[in-house]
């Protein structure tokens, strides 16, 4: 019987976490309530496992997994274990610590505790909203740890009004409590009514009149401060390890390390030297990118001959979000890049064709915002100064000094990216590109020119499109700051005043948001049926400031419920009034320029400003009488996203792509599944952007950009008509009259075509032909319509093909706050905000933020570190609000992980060689730690599958921290000291399984940690040495296809044993496989089935059942594989008969449903084609099982 050493501390919850779990196992452990032995495990609680060579468990979580796992707690699959693992890590590292710190003040913590508490147990409220149980339908250990975590604050800090708040927290731990194996623990738990204090305050003298009672009241609550006391001590002690010894200071992990070895750029890092101490990510993230690189390791023909050469693996391409020339990398970038770094590694070392294409953005109005402003500080000169030509020039120097910044920053991040491939925006072949798509989409009318109202910063001096102008919301009078105005400007307010009508002392009352616009309104509207101006039809207003007469007219837009129920008409500056100016042919009147100065207006606004114009027009009405009211008013207020300028509506000549047909082509791709978007929830904005598509106004006032390349033509011959045609066409002009258009290209035209121009489009090359279209665009949900939509609409348009096949859009990072990244907060990077624009006020503020949340300073946390935290934190769906501290916690994993492979290198020895199977003689720790590898890669290959990077950290992070260093090390260590010859062999053994977690865990970990897994990898021996790959990032990632193949077998072989009671007596096994493959898969892991599964031997065998001797039992492990156990003399055939009879119509119904579905009229046209081949797969499957069903029963029979 195993034995559980435990505390006999009732409120020990490291001990009741155990206790309860075993309440669950079917065979309870033996509890002992004392230290365990010092030879055998140095705390409590501890496991000692029977008849497994003295095995110890040591942990509440370990000992916990244990038990909960034998009582079938942990879930019933892999993810659901996964899941289980999160739960134990919350409860110990969020939960327990801030609820120990609420009822322990000896922690030190009691300030803010109790408030971090709530927001913990908040958090917590919200995910069991919808769930009874933390993971599946019933109790799991990630109910028992977090329940136990929870305990003492109900117990003695929530009162009834924290209670109240935590509805979904309280009513499950009230299920929990009242579960039969928490009441035997436990006893029945009262909860808190009042909190009690810690520190034990004299009790009033107990006079001698005390009734018993009192007394009785006295003692008890003595007892409990003194339980308090005794715990407090108990949980700072192992909370608080440096106040026990002056162990080495933590500031020591985290020092600088440097790596100092002579190694040209491109040449291979030494790795024959010794490992240092400690982790530090300058020592480990030196020299090796430059080797991939120069390798090769990251370009499509690694490997193979060329491209175009089949891979039955498959071919993976992605192109990257171009990032503007002048960006520096921020948290966003880094997000972007990780993810999409790990796909690509991960699909690298599948065995694909893989190819990730860098390429960088030229950033139009970006750029040339940045140049300019150089210019300005340096020379003391504007770009027209300097003339168009010669500004471009200098805007091409600045690139080609400044704009590989970010790629430099890109590598410093490990991406693995195919840099000979590089593309910028502006290099010949992609504005060939360019000007190609614009002719071609010119020549079919789908990009058209008109002059009609666009959005207008006067700030950049430019149109920009819907998309690119924000709606700020605003519930009444607000003061905001504009772009070259000192002070604040007022919105938010409406302002009422009159026109007289034209003759008479009448007058029509009307309001507006923007006063200084009615210096162009061409008339006065009111509605049909509005009788307060039925008398006025025919009649004029007059203009308080010119001689300019107003129509009154009548329309159907005006509310006549808004206001007066009539409304000032400027057609030329108001989306609205420009229709209803069209439709009643009305002048319009352009009253700003494209700076925002006032035009065509009277003494004394012309030239002014349009908000200082704003102040003036309104004292000019108070002036004249005219003015009647002024109140505060709900609005929203257009803002420039990128100048923050307020946007003006502004008559323009621009040029427009049409995008009502390509919009519903997109829609459609998606709705019919041909495009996948991920994660969906982002369907419904999708579908509602593109059934409600605009035109892309296309045109930018820019220098910087591809140029529009249309000419506006003026010739003396009658029968050329003027407009604009394309340069292709001018040769049949006199080039002397053809004028170039002005304006360039939205930024976003050359991104819409990127993922095909890189390539070399509209000519054909090996590369267009291979890899386009892409497998995968990866990017944030934030830029979906400013890129995704217009790749998907382009790319149908003029390849005829969709861009990539799948999207998946990761969430938004913030700070630990939930801020947007920003330089102002000064919440990204330090040397950023240094070589920022900001006015030196901002900067000061940022560096204040800095302190605030930093005051000891940013600690290094390196690139691995980095990465995993921002792949952990990668929810679908859900924002990121990223913490430097939990970065550092990753740096600490890297340090455990560094620490790990130390140990195991000493422990193999130097000259280790590795086998190339398992011996068959594996201990149980032996053949568990195997087990948790094995589910460690299926849950990593189901994570990459599905897109669900915290699937993917958290069983990676969990096996080698809580299974590998904390379980296995720990339980081994005593076998590895072993110095007689039995000792010796098991000894050899257990460092074969090591190695083999180590090699298999590390090409785990590569594509999220790309830095320390390959220095740690090159130090490790190989099994192969003479074939092996070079390089970690090379070597195939761990698969699951085999290993599942392989567990099916195992599982299967267990169940048969444990439906026959054979708990000690080994069998042989039969396993009849279904081809030559088969049975040579079975062959080469023969020897893990055989030891997983308990088996005497095993024997593959292809073919009939002729060479399987009889009084074997049958099961089916899969439609390749089926299982005989020689079981004559031990088993009940009657039994199996009943058994597979049942089996056998249990198919039967499945495969007469599935040939009712598939015979209906309607099943080949509604039902999609993907769902028709599963249902065609699954009905041979059932065909296969259902045969070899009928095969096991006649062979029973024949037992009989």
């Amino acid at each position: 019987m195993d034995t559980l050493y435990i505390s006999s501390h009732p409120d020990d919850f490291r001990s009741l976490l155990p206790l309860i779990a075993a309440e669950f196992c079917p065979s309870p452990p033996r509890i002992v309530h004392e230290d365990p032995p010092a030879e055998v495990a140095r705390s409590r609680p501890a496991l000692v496992l029977a008849g497994a060579g003295g095995t110890v468990l040591t942990g509440a979580n370990a000992v916990s997994w244990y038990l909960a796992a034998a009582g079938k707690q942990t879930g019933s699959e892999k993810k659901q274990e996964s899941q289980v693992w999160q739960w134990l890590s919350f409860a110990e590292n969020e939960l327990t610590p801030v609820a120990c710190a609420v009822t322990f003040p000896l922690l030190g913590i009691m300030g803010s505790s109790r408030a971090e508490l709530l927001r913990v147990l908040k958090a917590l409220d919200e995910t069991l909203a919808p769930r009874t149980f933390l993971v599946g339908e019933a109790v799991t250990l990630a109910d028992i740890a977090v329940s136990v975590a929870a305990l003492l604050p109900f117990k003695y800090a929530l009162e009834p009004v924290d209670r109240k708040s935590l509805v979904n927290v309280t009513r499950w731990f009230n299920t929990c409590m009242n579960q039969p194996q928490f009441l035997k623990v436990l006893g029945k738990i009262s909860l808190c009514e009042k909190m009690v204090p810690v520190t034990p305050k004299p009790s009033p003298a107990v006079t001698a009149t005390a009734t018993a009672a009192q007394l009785k009241k006295e003692a008890k609550k003595r007892e409990k401060m003194e339980k308090f006391q005794e715990l407090a001590i108990m949980i700072r002690c192992n909370f608080c390890p440096l106040q026990q010894k002056k162990a080495k200071p933590e500031k020591k992990e985290l020092g600088v390390i440097t790596y100092n070895v002579p190694t040209p750029p491109g040449e291979k890092k030494d790795v024959l030297s010794p490992l240092p101490d400690s982790y530090s990510p300058q020592f480990v993230e030196a020299a090796w990118y430059s080797w991939w690189e120069k390798q090769g390791f990251f370009k499509p023909e690694y490997g193979r001959k060329n491209v175009s050469e089949p891979n039955p693996c498959g071919v993976f391409m992605m192109c990257i979000p171009p990032p503007n020339v002048t960006g520096s990398l921020h948290l966003g970038h880094a997000l972007t890049n990780a993810i999409q770094d790990c796909l690509t590694r991960w699909h690298r070392m599948r065995g694909e064709t893989t190819l990730w294409n860098p390429g960088c953005d030229h950033a139009g109005i970006a750029t040339q915002v940045v140049v300019e402003k150089k210019l300005m500080k340096e020379r003391k000169m504007t770009r027209h100064d300097l003339g168009r030509e010669n500004f471009i020039q200098e805007v091409w120097k600045w690139k080609n000094e400044k704009g590989d910044r970010i790629y430099h920053q890109l590598k410093k991040l490990g991406s693995s990216l195919d840099w000979d491939r590089a593309c910028f925006t502006m290099d010949d072949k992609l504005s060939f590109a360019v000007q190609e798509a614009f002719i071609r989409m010119h020549e079919e009318g789908v990009i058209y020119r008109s002059k009609r109202l666009v959005n207008w910063s006067c700030t950049l001096n430019s149109a920009i499109s819907d998309i690119e102008v924000d709606k700020k919301e605003l519930t009444g009078r607000t003061l905001l700051p504009v772009p070259g105005y000192y002070e604040k400007v007022e919105f938010g307010v409406l302002v009422s005043f009159s026109y007289k009508v034209e003759g008479s002392d009448e007058e029509v009352v009307v309001a507006t948001t923007r006063i200084e616009t009615m210096l162009g309104d061409t008339a006065v509207a009111v509605h049909p049926n509005d009788s307060r101006y039925q008398h006025l039809k025919g009649k004029m207003v007059v203009h308080p400031f010119c001689d300019r007469k107003m129509p009154i007219v009548f329309d159907d837009f005006v509310d006549m419920s808004f206001g007066t129920g009539a409304v000032k008409i400027t057609p030329a500056h108001d989306h609205n009034d420009y229709e209803v100016g069209e439709r009643h042919k009305l002048p319009f009147i352009n009253i700003l320029d494209e700076n925002g100065l006032l035009i065509n207006v009277p003494p004394p606004f012309l030239g002014m400003k349009r908000f200082e114009a704003r102040k003036a027009v309104l004292q000019a009405l108070k002036d004249l009488g005219q003015f009647k009211d002024v109140k505060d008013n709900p609005m929203v207020v257009p803002v420039c996203s990128r100048s923050k300028d307020i946007v003006e509506p502004l008559l323009k000549p621009q040029w427009y792509v049409d995008c009502r047909e390509m919009g519903k082509q997109a829609a459609d791709v998606v709705r019919n599944g041909e495009l996948k978007i991920i994660p969906d929830h982002h369907l419904k904005t999708w579908f509602n952007w593109m059934d409600n598509i605009r035109d892309w106004c296309i045109s930018r006032q820019l220098w910087w950009g591809h140029r529009i390349p249309a000419y506006f033509v003026t010739v003396n011959d009658p029968s050329v008509k003027p407009g604009e045609v394309s340069r292709a066409k001018c040769s049949i002009i006199f080039l002397s009259v053809c004028v170039s258009d002005e304006d360039v290209l939205d930024t976003w035209f050359s991104s819409g075509i990127f993922p095909f121009s890189i390539f070399g489009w509209p000519n054909e090359s090996e590369d267009l032909r291979v890899f386009y279209p892409g497998t995968l665009l990866e990017t944030g949900h934030d830029i979906l319509f400013f890129w995704v939509a217009r790749m998907v609409m382009m790319g149908l348009k003029l390849t005829g093909k969709l861009p990539f096949k799948e999207v998946y859009l990761h969430a938004v990072v913030r700070d630990a706050h939930g801020r947007k990244m920003s330089k102002s907060l000064g919440n990204g990077l330090y040397a950023q905000l240094m070589d920022s624009n900001l006015d030196p006020l901002e900067i000061e503020k940022a560096k204040q933020g800095q302190k605030s949340d930093y005051p000891s300073g940013i600690p290094e946390c390196g690139t691995d570190a980095l990465r995993f935290a921002l792949c952990a934190y990668t929810s679908q769906g859900r924002d990121i609000n990223l913490d430097v501290n939990r970065i550092l916690g990753y740096r600490h994993f890297c340090n455990k992980l560094w620490n790990a492979v130390k140990f195991a290198m000493r422990t193999l020895g130097e000259g280790f060689v590795p086998w190339e199977k398992l011996c068959g003689s594996e201990s149980v720790s032996d053949r568990w730690i195997l087990s948790r590898l094995s589910a460690a890669v299926a849950l990593c290959d189901s994570g990459f599958q599905a897109y669900d990077f915290p699937t993917i950290t958290t069983a990676i992070y969990n096996f080698w921290l809580y299974e590998l260093c904390d379980v296995y090390l720990e339980s081994v260590k005593p076998v590895l000291s072993r110095t007689d010859s039995e000792g010796q062999k098991q000894a050899d053994i257990c460092r074969q399984t090591l190695y083999t977690c180590l090699e298999v865990g590390l090409r785990l970990l590569s594509p999220i940690m790309p830095f320390v897994t390959e220095e740690l990898f090159q130090r490790l021996p190989r099994r192969r040495a003479q074939d092996s790959p070079p390089s970690i990032c090379v070597t195939p990632y761990p698969e699951t296809s085999e290993m599942e193949f392989v567990m099916s077998v195992v599982k299967t072989i267990r169940s048969l044993r444990a439906d026959y009671n054979l708990t000690k007596t080994r069998a042989d096994c039969y396993l009849q496989c279904i081809d030559s493959d088969t049975a040579a898969l079975v062959q080469t892991y023969s020897l893990q089935i055989q030891t997983l599964s308990y088996s005497q031997a095993i024997y593959p065998v292809v073919g009939g059942d002729s060479t399987i001797p009889q009084g074997c039992a049958v099961a089916i492990a899969s439609d390749k594989c089926t299982v005989h156990l020689m079981l004559k003399g031990l088993i009940d055939l009657e039994k199996e008969v009943t058994k597979l009879t049942a089996k056998k119509g249990e198919l039967e119904k499945q495969m007469e449903k599935m040939m009712e579905k598939t015979a209906k009229n309607d099943y080949k046209e509604k039902v999609p084609v993907k769902v028709q081949e599963a249902d065609a797969e699954k009905l041979r499957q059932n065909e296969t099982e259902l045969q070899k069903v009928k095969e096991a029963i006649e062979n029973f029979r024949k037992m009989m």
